[in-house]
């Protein structure tokens, strides 16, 4: 009896996983039918760019902004060092654009864990209007972005709202894997969390439009700078104090650049661990969002389970087409569809080494995570030349 206890484990993780796929193909259609309001007014707004040296396709991406198909809006940039070649490049662009009205703020170093945090606490305070626009410097998007946006904050209840991103890899079979993972996995979890859980309850960091009063009545960015899922938490503290949390109907492109092996895997498990802290149930709840790697066990326990195996394979490629082309409009998933079950088994792999260690490195820095979400700057690595 002991030697069928793994086989009957699995068998019942394997039907969770089934269950999951099956809610996130219902989630995907139900996502699919959110159309934002006709636009009514044009309220002002302030976008809010933090940035850190030259990203991939920086400006291409910076461009997107420049050129948004809407009448009133401002954009503030902020680095840490006047240095930064990123902010010769916003100088150069305000020449092409010189009707949009741009601020850029240097903020040296931060007095608290988040950088990115502080930089936002600085521009918000700068900022001319209440509705603000968030966005990482590795997003691009359409000219009716903040047309979009608008029309769903005409809403006088909604405080948060994210916006969806199809992933897109640089040159790096390990980023193209990633994000693969990011428009499949990632966003099948984040949109069946959105149904089963009756609305949602968290904001997501690329691109994040929220009310100038909402953060500051969730505690301000003094607050949420002790958290390194900031994004995260905004939005749950947000949905906690009443005000409403959407999904936006507005999909953005997320360009993640190219990663080589170390840095790729190095940022996987910062994410896996920093999930880890800022939802620990819905962590571990994450083992039947990755179907896969569990049927591939139980075959290998089981021979004569292939036909679940192909059950598996068959609500896998389902869910993670809905998701994909449905919602996300991602062309990478049909290209590379092969490579789906590899970054299923690799996902698998970080997910269970994100149960593991309490430290990460990020921008050169190492924190240690606390057990509530919150982190703490320990020190720098050896290798980093601004402190020899």
């Amino acid at each position: 009896m002991m030697s069928w206890i793994p086989t009957i484990l699995l068998g019942c993780l394997l039907a969770g996983s089934w269950v999951f796929c099956v809610l996130t193909v219902i989630a995907a259609v139900r996502y699919r039918r959110v159309r934002p309001p006709a636009l009514l007014s044009c309220e002002p707004i302030s976008i809010l760019k933090p940035l850190h040296g030259l990203d991939e396709g920086l400006e291409e991406n910076l461009r997107t902004f420049f050129s948004q198909d809407y009448p009133d809006y401002e954009i503030l940039f902020a680095a840490r060092e006047a240095s930064d070649p990123a902010l010769a490049l916003v100088e150069r662009l305000r020449l092409d654009y010189p009707d949009i009205p741009v601020r850029v703020f240097v903020t040296g170093e931060p007095p608290y864990p988040n950088a990115k945090v502080f930089s936002l606490q600085l521009m918000m305070a700068e900022a001319a209007h209440d509705l603000l626009v968030m966005s990482d410097s590795d997003i691009r998007v359409s000219p009716l972005m903040l047309r979009t946006l608008a029309a769903e904050f005409q809403d006088p209840n909604l405080g948060v709202a994210t916006c969806p991103y199809r992933a897109v890899p640089g040159g790096s079979l390990w980023s193209v894997l990633e994000a693969i993972g990011m428009n499949t996995e990632f966003w099948g979890g984040a949109i069946t969390a959105r149904m089963v859980e009756g609305g949602v309850k968290f904001a997501v960091g690329p691109t994040i439009a929220a009310r100038r009063s909402v953060i500051q009545a969730v505690g301000g960015w003094e607050r949420l700078s002790q958290y390194l899922a900031e994004d995260f938490v905004l939005g749950q503290f947000a949905a906690a104090a009443g005000y409403g949390v959407i999904l936006s109907s507005f999909v953005i492109e997320h360009r993640i650049g190219t990663q080589e092996l170390r840095a790729n895997f190095a940022h996987r498990l910062r994410w896996n661990r920093s999930t880890r802290r800022s939802r620990p149930a819905g962590y571990v709840g994450q083992v039947f969002t990755n179907p896969l790697p569990i049927a591939l066990l139980l075959l290998l326990l089981y021979p004569e389970s292939w036909p679940a195996a192909v059950l598996t394979c068959l609500l896998r490629a389902a869910a993670a087409f809905i998701v994909s082309e449905g919602v996300l409009r991602d062309p990478l998933c049909r290209t590379w569809w092969p490579l789906i079950f590899w970054q299923d088994l690799l996902s698998s792999v970080f997910w269970v080494a994100g149960f593991f260690g309490n430290t990460i490195l990020w921008r050169n820095r190492r924190y240690r995570l606390l057990p509530d979400g919150r982190f703490e700057l320990i020190g720098y690595p050896a290798t980093d030349p601004s402190r020899r």
